[in-house]
């Protein structure tokens, strides 16, 4: 094989730091951008990482599939560190990067501008905790039609290791940009209008309509605002977009996880019109 290898005894090696020790936050390092990090899972995960130009650095390779992934690490260029399979099952997640991991380069973030060029189907995110959800959002998002996502100043990073699992690579492929915190939550809105964009927020508020009501389905340019797991979105963003839709429910329930609620007004608001 014409592949750069490094056969790796155990985990406790520090050239591992990076998928076995670091957190986070100390890939992402805020104060050394340039430096920063991401881990992606599986193969699938990895490729599609690949297929949108993100950089791979190494990769850790359980021993017992080096031989199926030869391709993929020849194609990527850089070294594989190998570990044998019985320490490579004792790293957690194990069962979900099924023995592949890859560390790359976090790509440059993009501004609110590049994002909505062209833009159509807009998904705004206020305040999500979970990476899982915020994971889960970006596959619905890449599904059912999204074209770009939006995120407020503190909404959990896309690119986190279980948001980028969750979302099966989707993350390298729907464009997105945090909101600077000084145009949160008025000057997003505003901007968005004057791009064109219907603004809606997803809201059990006074005054909202179904998600079918046709004043809601005839927009050309629409701006879906979902708000944090907890208590949803927040006075000022409700205040500032101004218009809510609901989903019709069932059986006494009021709402939606904020991944399922996503998933359905993506397809009834962005995916049917296609």
């Amino acid at each position: 094989m014409g592949m750069q290898v490094t056969r790796i005894e155990n985990a406790e090696d520090s050239r591992l730091d990076a998928y076995v020790r670091l957190t986070d936050r100390q890939l992402r390092s805020k104060l050394e951008p340039e430096k920063a990090l991401l881990i992606a899972e599986s193969r699938l995960v990895v490729e599609v990482a690949l297929d949108a130009g993100i950089e791979p650095l190494s990769f850790l390779v359980d021993e017992a599939r080096l031989e199926s992934c030869a391709d993929l690490i020849e194609r990527a260029g850089c070294v594989a560190y190998v570990l044998p399979h019985d320490q490579m099952e004792r790293l957690t997640g194990f069962n979900v990067n099924r023995g592949l991991l890859c560390v790359m380069r976090r790509p440059q973030p993009q501004t609110v501008e590049q994002v909505l060029l062209g833009a159509r189907h807009v998904a705004v995110l206020e305040g999500l905790v979970d990476v899982t959800n915020v994971g889960a959002v970006f596959r619905s998002a890449a599904a059912l039609g999204a074209d770009a996502v939006l995120l407020s100043p503190r909404c959990a990073d896309p690119l986190g290791r279980r948001a980028v699992r969750v979302s099966v690579g989707t993350v390298f492929q729907v464009p997105w940009a945090r909101v600077e915190a000084a145009a949160w939550p008025e000057g997003i809105v505003d901007e968005l209008q004057n791009r064109g964009f219907t603004c809606l927020s997803m809201a059990l508020e006074e005054g909202a309509v179904p998600i079918d009501d046709p004043s809601v389905s005839s927009a050309e340019k629409v701006a879906l605002f979902f708000g944090c797991e907890g208590y949803g979105l927040s006075r000022a963003a409700l205040n500032a977009v101004g218009r809510s839709v609901i989903i019709p429910m069932s059986n006494g329930v009021d709402s939606l996880n904020v991944a399922a609620s996503s998933a359905v007004a993506f397809w009834e608001l962005f995916a049917r019109r296609r």
